[in-house]
């Protein structure tokens, strides 16, 4: 198996996509071998690409928020890791920010995934994250979120938590009031295990 720490600079030195990225790339990213919960992602935004520091926005807030945990925890890689579709910001469209490059996944992502040696529960967020994780989860968002209990309690697919996704959360009330006190619970059991 090849060394994390020699594939995790690789990853950060990586200019694949470079011609096609506005603002250059930048990978951003975080994990260890021991991370028991696994974020995936769509790619970061502007502001995460400014700072380095995934889910850096007022998305991570919410994402912190709907999993119970504090910025300490989460930035710890040694529990939760955040590996997006695509590791660099790809700039923005008419309505929000492009997809994450087509070749960032093929490049890294098998690779990466193969290093967990105590994964408990993946967190599958957007709908380039589901096609990935959850290729069979149903057509839209809206059916993979509310399909949770069929992979419960290993992987669980959420809407993206930008502010953007407001009127989703408004019109799908079940989601916080059921499925958000569920992942607070699995996610504090997943980090107890063998702590």
């Amino acid at each position: 198996m090849e060394s994390l720490a020699a594939l995790l600079t690789d990853v950060r030195a990586c200019r694949l996509c470079a011609a096609h990225l506005p603002e250059g790339p930048r990978p951003v990213l975080q994990m260890s071998a021991q991370s028991r919960i696994l974020i995936a992602g769509q790619a970061p935004g502007r502001k995460v690409h400014a700072s380095g520091l995934p889910f850096d926005d007022a998305s991570g807030e919410r994402l912190r928020a709907w999993l119970g945990l504090d910025r300490e925890r989460f930035y710890d890689a040694g529990q939760v890791a955040i590996l997006p579709m695509g590791f660099c910001y790809p700039g923005t469209a008419k309505s929000g920010d492009l997809p994450p490059r087509p070749e960032c996944a093929p490049a890294w992502r098998r690779r990466l995934l193969a290093q967990f040696q105590r994964l408990r529960l993946t967190l599958v967020i957007g709908q380039y994250a589901q096609a990935y994780h959850l290729p069979d989860a149903g057509d839209t968002l809206t059916a993979a979120v509310a399909s949770w209990r069929e992979r419960w309690p290993h992987t669980v697919a959420l809407p993206h938590p930008s502010p953007r996704n407001n009127l989703w959360l408004k019109r799908n009330p079940w989601f916080e009031r059921e499925l958000v006190p569920a992942i607070r619970e699995q996610v504090a059991q997943a980090l107890a295990e063998g702590a």
